[in-house]
């Protein structure tokens, strides 16, 4: 066996970022920014209002009149100028107007026709947003990133309808198994729903990645080789279930007679020492353990931060944060423990009472993975450990 440090070092070692195209800025939320892009404008691109009010030219005081002659809406400039003794009536996101240098907010002035009279309390700011406050022509923004909803707009705002993305990964996702049927089918007695695809289908797509769900494949070689050979062209395929030991479990020595080059087998971590990893059809191979919380705690370890550096984003393990114990806890044997655990409204974190690998239920009703390492010694409440957010 392995430690899982190792173990994501040699999964890190068989993937290589899968280059990058082109899109249109609608089609790009969630994808990884693969080049800088650069503003191709200011902005705002000239001095514009920051308040609803009159543009006119100081000094202003209390008491002071002045003419209105003109409007500026959002996006129709005052064509004149403003001299003193003169206002605009002018609105936020318009561009000030030549000759005027501040503008007095509509709730500091009276009306009446077209004359406007300054009133007491007059604010000190001239609520004027100079050109380029926010970004400048040719500043830019970093990559790779993962692009967020702020970033798109950011991104429109520079001017840019198009940007360069890291390609979306594809992802081959095959249950092993003549116990599995599919959700909606009738099981026989003994068989089981399959379960575990459908989760990391959806962490894979949650992570910017294509997941393609294959059919179940039974427990034989030529059945389990005519489903793998389907995943031909993917960049990561995923087995789940079969890669024990025992005499139905095939992946290992089926994917070695299609060509497959094996980086380890067995990691020293519970739930999930039964993973293997490698090479196949010029693909990262992955073949996570049957167990539902196994597979899913492997896809959270080892599956995940691989799809990021596909996509550019580093080699950089799950994030970890901080927490202290609610209870204490015994002390940990030689496999590193990633053990089911809760959140507590105060912020501590309490384990799961069960850490049954096969339990859904358990995984189901955790909102964190606390990580025990290799023989760390029993922990008391309040002592501060780190774990993984689900």
């Amino acid at each position: 066996m392995i430690a899982v440090d190792e173990a994501l070092a040699r999964v890190f070692e068989l993937c290589q970022p899968l280059g990058h195209e082109t899109v249109p800025l609608a089609q790009a939320a969630g994808r990884v920014l693969a080049e800088p892009a650069r503003a191709r404008r200011d902005q705002p691109p000239f001095p514009a209002s920051a308040m609803d009010g009159y543009a006119l030219r100081g000094p202003a005081d209390t008491g002071q009149r002045f003419r209105v002659i003109g409007e500026a809406p959002a996006g129709h400039a005052f064509a004149g100028r403003v001299e003193k003794g003169e206002a605009v009536r002018i609105f936020t996101g318009a561009p000030i107007p030549e000759g005027a240098d501040r503008v007095i907010i509509q709730e500091d002035v009276q009306r009446d026709g077209d004359v406007i009279t300054l009133q007491k309390g007059l604010e000190a700011a001239r609520h004027i947003r100079p050109a380029g406050l926010d970004f400048q022509y040719g500043d830019v923004m970093s990559a790779p990133r993962r692009l967020r909803p702020v970033d798109l707009a950011m991104l429109a705002a520079m001017n840019i309808a198009e940007i360069s993305v890291a390609r979306r990964p594809v992802v081959a996702i095959i249950a092993t198994g003549d116990e599995l049927v599919m959700p909606g089918e009738t099981p026989r007695a003994d068989q089981i729903v399959a379960s575990n695809s459908f989760a990391l289908k959806a962490m894979v797509e949650a992570e910017g990645a294509i997941a393609r769900l294959l059919p179940i494949a039974r427990d034989s070689e030529p059945r389990l080789r005519a489903v793998l050979e389907m995943a031909r062209g993917a960049d990561v395929i995923v087995t789940i279930g079969g890669a024990s030991v025992g005499d139905h479990d095939l992946v290992a020595a089926t994917t070695q007679a299609l060509g497959a080059e094996p980086s380890f087998y067995k990691i020293a971590m519970r739930p999930g020492k039964p993973l293997m990893a490698g090479r196949l059809f010029d693909a990262l191979m992955l073949g996570l353990p049957g167990n539902p919380v196994s597979a899913i705690v492997c896809g959270h370890l080892f599956l995940l931060p691989a799809l990021r550096a596909l996509q550019g984003l580093g080699a950089w393990p799950a994030a970890t944060r901080t927490a202290h114990l609610a209870a204490p806890i015994a002390a940990n044997g030689p496999r590193a423990h990633y053990m089911r655990a809760r959140l507590e409204p105060d912020g501590q974190i309490r384990p799961c009472d069960n850490q049954d690998s096969a339990l859904l239920s358990v995984l189901a009703d955790a909102d964190a993975l606390l990580i025990r390492p290799v023989g760390d010694p029993e922990r008391p409440q309040g002592h501060a450990v780190r774990y993984i957010a689900l």
